[in-house]
């Protein structure tokens, strides 16, 4: 199929703008974060010349897009059994188990929630997210287990998006770190971008940074460890992870952001999306799930109890 190639010229109440927000809502299903990387692959031009990412539009500027053209989906779908906390026309919202990653990627193209929906949903998904990534308005890392929304179709998937750009999603983890806070609540606020020392890694950083913030609460200390409640109010890549090991208390299990000496048994983070809240996209109602702290986050929490009983 051949790339849509599209010309705008920006009138008067657009003066000032940044290109990627006018190329938003010029192009129909097309997010910001999407038309900033179509910048970078040097598919947008302002005014015959390469757009910058960052650039201000004036009146009679004339902007083009060389918009690519849908790929042919080739993630198949699989009958891969999954946890609906609700379903309707426009969304689902599912219980994603510990291990399972969002989407496929090269090199993993099976098994994932993706190939799950595709098979659950056929193919009612929406498209924004591209290809490999259809219903996907949020994402959890593949060790982390718990609730996640999925859009069935755009307009949902755009008004979802809306929800999280402005950060009024309700989001709440449970989690074991290790050592004790000294406060029973707080907050963390320090911007994450990418670790400059290992690119594969995020990092708490004021270099090419995104502001990012993570409320907590203890609810239970243990020898060595403590269970909290954490709550998004920022959702950035790896945040609770990269935030609690920031401040000397890094998720249990994690093998990227924790200690050396990783608790195996856990096969990764000790960290559960256990609540989720939005608003329905179509209804205008507020929906809040919850779910319960999976096996190997409650058998963890017993060996520490017995621990602490000696």
């Amino acid at each position: 199929m051949e790339d849509n190639l599209y010309r705008f010229v920006v009138g008067a109440e657009q003066e000032g703008w940044r290109i990627d927000r006018f190329l938003a809502g010029q192009l129909e299903g097309a997010t910001r974060s999407r038309i900033q990387q179509l910048i970078v692959d040097g598919r947008v031009q302002l005014n015959d010349g390469p757009a910058p990412k960052s650039a201000r539009l004036k009146e009679g500027d004339v902007v083009s897009c060389d918009f690519p053209a849908p790929q042919q989906l080739e993630v198949k779908a699989e009958p891969i059994p999954l946890e609906i906390f609700y379903e309707d026309k426009d969304l689902l919202v599912v219980n994603k188990p510990k291990g399972m990653v969002v989407h496929p990627a090269p090199g993993n193209s099976e098994g994932t929630l993706v190939n799950a929906l595709l098979y659950h949903c056929k193919g009612s998904l929406s498209g924004i997210g591209g290809v490999l990534r259809p219903g996907i308005v949020h994402r959890i890392d593949k060790d982390t287990s718990g609730l996640l929304v999925v859009a069935k179709n755009d307009a949902a998937h755009q008004a979802l998006s809306a929800q999280l750009a402005i950060h009024s999603m309700t989001r709440v983890y449970q989690a074991v770190v290790y050592g004790g806070l000294a406060q029973e609540e707080g907050q963390i606020d320090a911007p994450i971008g990418r670790s400059e020392k290992d690119r594969k890694k995020m990092a708490v950083t004021n270099k090419n940074a995104k502001n990012a913030v993570t409320g907590y609460r203890v609810v239970a200390r243990y020898r060595g460890f403590t269970h909290l409640e954490l709550r998004l109010k920022t959702g950035r890549t790896h945040q609770i992870r990269v935030h609690m090991a920031s401040i000397g208390h890094p998720v249990a299990g994690d093998p990227v952001y924790g200690p050396r000496a990783v608790i195996r048994e856990l096969g990764g983070q000790c960290l559960h999306a256990g609540t989720l809240g939005f608003v329905h996209p179509a209804t205008g109602e507020y929906l809040e799930f919850n779910a319960p702290l999976p096996e190997y986050f409650t058998n963890f929490l017993h060996k520490l109890q017995k621990e602490e009983s000696r």
